[in-house]
């Protein structure tokens, strides 16, 4: 399919396939005017396809306006954008999509990928992809949808992807990125589910704080966690919990053992006891009284 000199749309996800597709190409040219990739869903092994990210950028300089003019009329295509399932039915002449999500690609994002000038969404979420995000991100001024999601990348989250002023969707959860997010542009506007599952990141929207110094967070990974196991809202850890009940416990001990002695309040004892319970505090000492009336008389 590399040397199909028309193909402008490749859908391939929901399958099973296999492979890997970072061999060697039999093909100079592969995919001369490929505009959209989608092969998400499927069981792609190997690092990403550079070959093709570097041919993309050559897209828009083979084409001719009239073969662009009578594609655009007929294209109809089903594909993901922004998360959520779309009906295409128009192709812009600088329009790209990739989709490789959910397969089992490894490696490293290449820095070419940021030479795609026409890249509008991209999918790489749901993958076994290692190391930065490539700063190079941060060309691709027409980038509206970025989907990084649940790999295993790592480092700070750079500050040229703030150049990516027609950003729409960001997600990059579900990685181990570090350091502060950076704040300007349309980086103000995402939720904090753009950023779920990196536990060491810092700053708005997260309600970990950051250090001045060094952008880092200001408490350490491990009492994070002795809290989040622990602790309760609003500061009340097990420790105070544990000492109110013990105080409750011996409060109320006292109460009970003041309530069948005297038996006061009468409407608690009534309560407990019954209605119609009587407490008499004088028969020990109408006993007493008795017992001492015989001696009197024989004196």
């Amino acid at each position: 399919m590399e040397a199909l000199p028309e193909l402008r749309v490749l859908v391939l996800k929901s399958n099973k396939f296999d492979g890997n597709m970072s061999l060697a190409s039999r093909s100079n040219l592969p995919f001369p005017k490929l505009q959209v990739l989608d092969i998400s869903e499927n069981e792609f092994v190997g690092s990403l396809p550079q070959k093709y990210f570097k041919n993309f950028r050559a897209t828009k300089e083979n084409q001719t306006d009239g073969d662009i003019d009578y594609f655009s009329n007929y294209v109809e295509m089903r594909i993901t954008l922004k998360g959520l399932d779309q009906l295409l039915k128009r192709l812009l002449e600088d329009f790209t999509i990739i989709d490789l999500s959910s397969n089992k690609f490894s490696g490293t994002i290449p820095h070419s990928i940021g030479n795609m000038n026409s890249l509008r969404y991209l999918n790489f979420s749901h993958n076994n992809l290692m190391g930065h995000i490539p700063a190079s991100l941060g060309n691709i001024s027409v980038l509206e949808s970025l989907d990084l999601s649940s790999n295993k990348l790592d480092g700070g989250i750079p500050s040229e992807l703030t150049r990516l002023t027609f950003l729409a969707k960001l997600n990059l959860s579900m990685n181990d990125l570090v350091g502060q997010i950076p704040q300007s542009n349309q980086f103000s506007t995402f939720e904090n589910d753009s950023y779920v599952g990196n536990l060491r990141l810092c700053g708005v929207p997260l309600t970990r704080k950051c250090n001045e110094e060094n952008g880092q967070r200001m408490q350490p990974e491990e009492q994070d966690d002795e809290n989040d196991e622990y602790g309760f809202i609003d500061g009340f850890g097990w420790r105070s919990v544990v000492m109110g009940y013990g105080s409750g416990l011996v409060v109320g001990i006292g109460i009970g053992c003041c309530i069948i002695r005297f038996g006061r309040p009468r409407w608690l004892v009534e309560f407990f006891f019954g209605v119609g319970y009587t407490y008499n505090k004088n028969k020990k000492k109408k006993k007493t009284r008795k017992r001492a009336t015989p001696t009197q008389r024989r004196s």
